[in-house]
């Protein structure tokens, strides 16, 4: 039912879109420790009294925090009138819920009446009277400090010293201190409140944070060109890299799968598949994806990796070094895994009565066997459940899902209120390269942040959109992770960009995200499809073991300096709070249709970004900034600092930029203002 007071149209809301009558009809929306959050309705009531609004949260401990007043919006359109909005964070991670409390406004309908009949000469003592009554309640209902009585006190007696010229008492009981403290303490008559609205905060990492992935395998893994053959690394050559890794700024350290590889249908170099009945050769090392063998499954580690207690000294390694280990949770098995043989009807059987292998027309996946959850659901969640507090209990608590669409969602969302239940700090990162409504619904359900169509927006008006839809639109339910590349994603921009590319596409995930990520060798440039029109990797890492030289990385050859600039930028990041929000991105405009601009603030800190999507040609352009949105009065002048260069300029409303392919981007911090 409508309360007295109107409140409708509560954003952020998710709905449950359940149909038991005992749950909940809302999901929480997400937040993250000392996040900023908004909060917004439509508020109103008959007639022509004033009406107040605020937010109330409430904490984990049942305890409401105090109040925050919600300022009226402008309208943009006839359906917008009478919105109002308040921002918020929560002080300490766990369930929430948020509260609109709204009222009648006997205070706020006399200022506006008293200012407009007391000028005009109409009813002056009687309104003079009706100000003093409630000023009078404000002193009643108690807690305000000795200022603030006093300053209530001397309202009241000018409200009712006659003898003083009418002009003098409006002006007192109009003055900033009496406002200010009347705002302070509202009366609020016809109290309406609306919620609660869950919110779940989680730790900061869930917001923000820097990942890089790589293959252990492939780090410190030997090649002997004598034999042609190939040593894999391990888990102790692997934690060798991890110094690099963490002087180039990352925060999390993800692991594709560890487990055994299975040898049915195992493939080659580029997806090489064999003919029915020919071996496999001996130096086919297969996917990782493809888990499970005569040597474990999903519980097991790759013998060539080492043991679980190289594991165990790996995540210690990366500990130290301020590393979190994220680990790949795939739900799926090779032909030879040990599920195959003793829960065989945990898959799909055939009419020939073979096991249906994974497919993603045109792909096919023969070395993998998919998990069909309606086959034994709750064995198979039993049995997921295990594997997963098995690598928890392991040191991992960051897990990236492969492929969560193809899995049931009610699925994930139990599995995922279980651990948050007994581990809240665990995390979950959904690979949801998939449709949009399924991307949602997994965020919406609890997946902690989700890969994106980052991948694919190379355009202006793309890149833009998106920008809007990530920050705003959707960020109460999803959280983005803007990962550059991946094993599976060599984007044409890269491959035929050049290290402009790279750069462009780094500058815009690192600073428009506060979640990026890098699969490793984008440090290297390196930028070959297996075929044109491809978006695999030639000689992929997913098939092969890749022995790398990681000393042009930090030089002008392969990498083309690629190592220092993304060491420069996840710099910039953990010096400005700015850029560790998501939902304060706001673009401004740029006249080049090759040009965008956008910038974050956070309190004092303010950043400015101005980056070229052209990398082969220079761009000029006239930038257009929103002072308002920079927290800036209209006219001001200010300085920016180019946290790239160095260099420092005069800014004001209208700039002029330009930008060539070896510096594509200014990422520009205000100073000072002029």
């Amino acid at each position: 039912m409508v309360g007295r007071i109107p409140v409708i149209d509560v954003e952020p809301v998710l709905e449950a879109g359940t149909n038991n009558p005992t749950e909940s009809r809302h999901l929480p929306v997400k937040a993250a420790l000392g996040e900023p959050f908004p909060v917004s309705a439509t508020v109103f009531r008959e007639g022509h009294d004033r009406l107040g609004a605020e937010v109330v949260l409430v904490g984990p401990d049942g305890v409401r925090r105090p109040p925050v007043r919600m300022q009226a919006l402008p309208a943009r359109d006839r359906f917008t009138v009478d919105r109002y909005e308040a921002w918020v964070s929560a002080d300490a991670e766990g369930p929430w819920a948020y509260e609109i409390h709204a009222w009648s406004s006997p205070l706020g309908t006399w200022f506006h009446d008293a200012g407009i009949k007391i000028r005009a000469g109409v009813d002056v003592e009687l309104m003079f009277a009706e100000g003093r009554l409630l000023f009078e309640r404000v002193l009643a209902g108690g807690g305000l400090t000795a200022a603030e009585q006093t300053t209530v006190e001397a309202a009241i007696a000018a409200a009712a010293d006659d003898q003083r010229p009418v002009e003098a008492r409006l002006a007192q009981l109009e003055s900033p201190e009496v406002v200010s403290t009347l705002e302070a303490h509202p009366l609020r008559d016809l109290l309406t409140v609306e919620g609660p609205f869950p919110v779940y905060v989680d730790r900061p990492r869930a917001l923000f944070g820097s990942w890089y992935e790589f293959f252990p395998r492939s780090e410190g893994a030997t090649y002997d060109p004598a034999t042609g053959e190939v040593t894999s690394g391990t888990f102790r050559t692997a934690a060798e890299r991890l110094p690099a890794v963490a002087a180039m700024g990352f925060d999390v350290i993800y692991l594709p799968p560890i487990h055994p590889i299975g040898e049915v249908n195992r493939k080659g170099p580029n997806n090489t598949v064999l003919p029915d009945g020919e071996p496999t050769p001996p130096d086919w090392k297969g996917s990782p994806w493809a888990i499970g063998s005569k040597d474990g499954g999903h519980d097991a580690v790759h013998p060539d990796l080492g043991t679980i207690r190289d594991f165990d000294a790996f995540v210690a390694a990366a500990k130290a070094l301020d590393l979190e280990v994220a680990l790949d949770l795939a739900l799926q098995c090779a032909p030879d895994h040990p599920w195959v043989a003793t829960h065989p009807e945990w898959f799909t059987t055939r009419a020939d009565g073979s096991i249906a292998y994974a497919e993603n027309p045109p792909k096919k996946y023969q070395d993998i066997y998919p998990v069909n959850f309606d086959n034994d659901p709750a064995g198979i969640s039993a049995e997921v459940l295990r594997v997963v507090r098995h690598w928890m209990a392991h040191g991992v608590r960051i897990f990236r899902v492969d492929n969560p669409h193809t899995k049931p969602v009610a699925f994930w969302q139990w599995l995922l209120a279980e651990v948050r239940r007994t581990d809240p700090d665990v995390l979950f990162l959904a690979e949801a390269f998939t449709k949009p409504p399924m991307l949602q619904t997994l965020g919406a359900i609890g997946f902690h942040q989700s890969y994106t169509y980052f991948t694919w927006r190379t355009e202006k008006v793309d890149v833009e959109d998106y920008l809007r839809e990530v920050s705003q639109e959707s960020a109460h339910r999803v959280r983005p992770n803007f990962f550059v590349n991946t094993p599976d994603i060599l984007h044409e921009f890269l491959q035929y960009g050049g290290p402009a590319a790279f750069r462009i596409r780094a500058v815009l995930a690192a600073m428009s995200s506060p979640s990026w990520g890098m699969y490793a060798g984008y440090e290297l440039g390196e930028h070959v499809a297996v075929k044109p029109g491809s978006e695999e990797y030639l000689d992929s890492e997913k098939y092969q073991i890749r022995v790398r030289d990681w000393t042009t990385a930090t030089g002008a050859t392969n990498g083309n300096g690629l190592t220092a600039y993304v060491t420069r930028l996840n710099a910039i990041r953990r010096a400005h709070p700015a850029l560790q929000l998501l939902r304060n991105l706001h673009l401004h405009q740029a006249e080049d249709d090759h040009v965008v601009c956008w910038s974050k603030r956070a309190g004092r800190d303010t950043v400015i970004v101005v980056l070229s999507l052209d990398p082969h040609q220079v761009r000029e352009s006239m930038v257009h900034l929103d002072l308002a949105a920079l927290g800036l009065e209209p006219g001001t002048s200010f300085t920016v600092h180019d946290e790239l260069t160095g260099g420092e300029w005069t800014w004001g409303e209208h700039d002029y930029v330009r930008l060539d392919p070896a510096q594509p981007a200014h990422i520009l911090t205000v100073k000072e203002h002029l």
